[in-house]
Order: structure tokens, then sequence, then C-alpha cells
């Protein structure tokens, strides 16, 4: 089959992964991308590329010099306004990344009715924010995978020093949770360090701009420097792994507004167990008292994380289980599933 994804996100190609760290839709994009011409299709992604190239075996051009008049499946990522570019195609899809709130405007919808693409979902949580308008169109969940590096990661490293990692954004509650780990968690486990790997207070703590809603932030971040807080910016996936085999539990705060938990899923395949708050897809990624812990307060978010930093035995039972469960769906999966609601 001819396949033609569409996006125009943020400016990236079949190399970026490689080079810079994604987001997770943006990796989504490439990796099933390449799983498809893996399987014997025709893929072309047009999108905010610099240049155009070819990436394993997927052609890149730049969005603006699409000319494609027809394709056997088109695949819109998120924006339905990008449908016009290829005027005929045999299957549409449109591929929701985030919340679905954002479907529910005017010109969204009428899109949408127009084109009548499958809706392609990710979470079963992420359905549930579909605009009710949309609720009749036919629709299909297909859960997301974990690339390569994750999945195929080593044994989890010997850790000296017990280390949590963060990788939410800021924005979503991690004050709270650094309150948490100052007043409850800290002074249980004196040796502990939490590594905070985030873009923007990376850029804040060398000097650079972050936006003034996460200045008191910031503050509060550097001020706890001596609590064993660290800041990292983010790095690309084969270094992320690294990063997970010496850590003993990934905090995820959750939001609701998190309807794909993508680091948390890339954890869990490594080994790493989680404590994280029953919000957004966090329950779909991982497995409550096997892989790690859905916390029902504040006071249990405490305790699981002094129990995974300190309690050696139950921290192997969780990343064995983790390692075993976890790592299986791939990116060739999800593309044998978009085959079968295509076909």
């Amino acid at each position: 089959m001819l396949v033609t994804i569409l996006d125009n996100s943020v400016p990236f190609d079949g190399r970026s992964a490689d080079a810079v760290p994604l987001g997770g839709p943006e990796k989504g994009v490439i990796a099933l991308a390449v799983s498809l011409a893996k399987r014997g299709h025709t893929v072309r992604v047009f999108n905010r590329c610099e240049q155009p190239s070819v990436v394993d075996s997927v052609s890149w051009r730049p969005i603006t010099e699409c000319d494609a008049a027809h394709s056997d499946w088109l695949i819109v990522h998120r924006d339905p306004q990008l449908f016009k570019y290829v005027p005929n195609a045999t299957r549409t899809a449109l591929w929701i990344s985030g919340e679905g709130s954002y479907l529910d405007n005017s010109t969204v919808l009428s899109l949408v009715k127009y084109y009548r693409p499958l809706l392609l979902l990710q979470s079963l949580v992420q359905s549930l924010s579909v605009p009710a308008s949309l609720t009749a169109r036919p629709a299909e969940v297909i859960a997301p995978a974990v690339l390569e590096c994750y999945r195929t990661a080593p044994e989890m490293l010997e850790q000296e020093i017990p280390k949590a990692v963060i990788t939410t954004h800021p924005a979503h509650d991690l004050g709270w949770l650094l309150d948490i780990w100052i007043t409850h968690v800290k002074p249980r486990v004196p040796s502990a360090e939490l590594s905070i790997y985030s873009s923007i207070l990376g850029r804040g703590v060398t000097g650079g701009e972050v936006p003034e809603y996460l200045q008191p932030l910031l503050a509060k971040v550097k001020a706890a420097e001596e609590k064993g807080i660290r800041v990292f910016r983010p790095l690309p996936d084969e270094q992320m792994s690294q990063v997970y085999r010496g850590a003993r539990v990934h905090l995820y705060p959750s939001n609701e507004r998190d309807v794909l938990c993508t680091t948390l899923g890339d954890s869990q395949a490594v080994g790493l167990p989680a404590v994280a708050r029953d919000k957004g897809a966090a329950r779909e990624r991982l497995l409550n008292g096997q892989t790690g812990f859905l916390a029902p307060d504040d006071t249990a978010f405490a305790n699981l994380t002094v129990q995974l930093l300190d309690d050696v035995v139950t921290f192997n039972q969780f990343s064995t289980t983790a390692r075993e469960q976890q790592r299986g769906r791939g990116w060739g999966q999800v593309a044998m599933d978009l085959e079968r609601v295509l076909l």
C-alpha cells in the first residue's frame, strides 16, 4: 500500500530521535512510519522537516512541498486541516495523540465530518475525551508501543545511591512532588537523589529564560539542591534507557490530560518500577501492585516511594515483573493493528 502520513507539529525527520529528545507523539510518527515500511508498504511523511531525505526506507519531505494527489492510506496526525493536502485517498485516518477535547470546535468538527476519517485513539482514557458529537464516528483504540532501545535494554545497573527519576512536565504538579520529596521522602532515605529531566528547568538552572509562571518553581528547585535534587536536560532515547537502568523508581505525578504517559511506558519496559497517581493513562501503563503503584493519596505516594528506594527485595521483584510483562509490544505490532483496521 502507498501510505502517506501528514504532520504539522514541530520540525523533525527520521534521524531526529537519535540526535535530540523528541516528544512521545513525534517519536510515534517516526516509529510507525518505519514499521509500516518494514512490512512492505511504501511510506512517505510530509511534515516540517527542513529538507527531503530517505531514512530507513521512509521518504521525508517538507509539507509545503506536498504534491501527493492520491494515497491508498492517508494518516493525518492530530490536525484535520491537513487532509486538504491529499485530496484523494482510499482510506483516511485521524491519529489523535493528545487529549481529544481539542476537536470540540466548529471548524475542526466540520472538517472531521467532511473528510470522514477513522479516528485512531491510543488509550481508553483518551477515548473518553473525544467530543460527544464525534462518538458515533468509526474509531479504534490502538495502544502505542515502546522503542526497541527500551524493550531490549540490559539488566538494571548496580546502584550505590538510590535514585528517583522524574520526567513529567514541570506544570503537571512537579511542585507538589517536590514537597513530598523534601518533607516525607528525603528525611527517611537521606542518601537518595532525585533527578528531574526537563528541557525548561534544564534551561533555567543554567541561566536561560523560563516562562514567568514557572519561575517560582525554578527557584524552589534551585533552593532544594541540598535535598539531593538535580536537574538535567532530557536525553535521546538510547541514553534515557541508561538513566532508567541506573534508577530505583520513576515518580510520576500524573495529570488528567496526559492520555499517553509515554515516558512511563518507556521506563516500565526497561524494568524501572514507578509510583504514580491514578490520573490520565497511568493505569494503562503500569500494573498496579506488580510493576509499580497507583498511590491513592499523598501519604501513600511518599510511603511507596520510600519502599522502592529502600527495599531492594521489593525493587527487584517489581523490576523483574516489569521487564517480563511490559516490553512485549513493539511498533511492529502497532503497524499490524493499523493494517487490520484499514484493510
